[in-house]
């Protein structure tokens, strides 16, 4: 589900306006309401830098990605393309979606943040869209933010870093966490002494 329109003139609103008008936008279909019998897995794959894939050759129409990207679903044992009569299995190598478009409006506990996909969905970070980070193979930071139920984009390594530059330090719990503050939650990348 996209966020409602942001302000006018603001940063979050020169990104919506990237997408086109509002109200021409529509939802995903409420692909978690259908329920149809599982059909087995498809040659279908998501690899980690974003790009789909039919068969081994890559899917070079970004409209067909986006119609694709809609009927995407996270069941507990796989990622599966759902319609109202069939459900098939598709291999996702890390994330579905990739952050590829970030804006920033305000500082500490007013800071927004949005992110627009590789596919064009548009989220806006906080409770219902939340940043999660993980480690990398080599210790470094994987950002990730949810855009629907539990498919997540990852943040590309350039937006990666300037959002871990929006970091703070901060008490929770008792213990000093780095993190992100934005849409009027804190999201912690790590502990404090390991931020350093």
């Amino acid at each position: 589900m996209t966020d409602p329109a942001p302000s006018p003139g603001s940063a979050l609103s020169r990104l919506a306006a990237a997408l086109g008008p509002h109200e021409k936008r529509r939802g995903p279909p409420p692909v978690e309401r259908w329920n149809p019998a599982y059909c087995g897995e498809i040659d279908m794959r998501i690899a980690a830098d974003g790009t789909w894939h039919y068969m081994g050759t890559p899917i070079n129409r970004p409209a067909l990605v986006r119609l694709f990207s809609t009927v995407l679903r996270k069941d507990p044992e796989r990622y599966v393309l759902v319609t109202p009569v069939e459900r098939v299995g598709i291999t996702v190598e890390d994330a579905p979606f990739l952050a590829v478009e970030m804006a920033v409006e305000g500082s500490d506990a007013a800071r927004e943040i949005a992110f627009r996909t590789n596919v064009d969905d548009l989220v806006r970070v906080g409770p219902d869209h939340p940043l999660r980070f993980e480690q990398d193979r080599s210790g470094g930071v994987k950002p990730y933010v949810r855009v629907r139920a539990d498919l997540w984009a990852l943040v590309t390594r350039a937006l990666a870093l300037d959002l871990i530059a929006l970091g703070e330090e901060r008490a929770i719990d008792g213990d000093l966490q780095f993190g992100v503050e934005a849409g009027g939650a804190f999201f912690p990348i790590a502990p404090a002494s390991q931020a350093q």
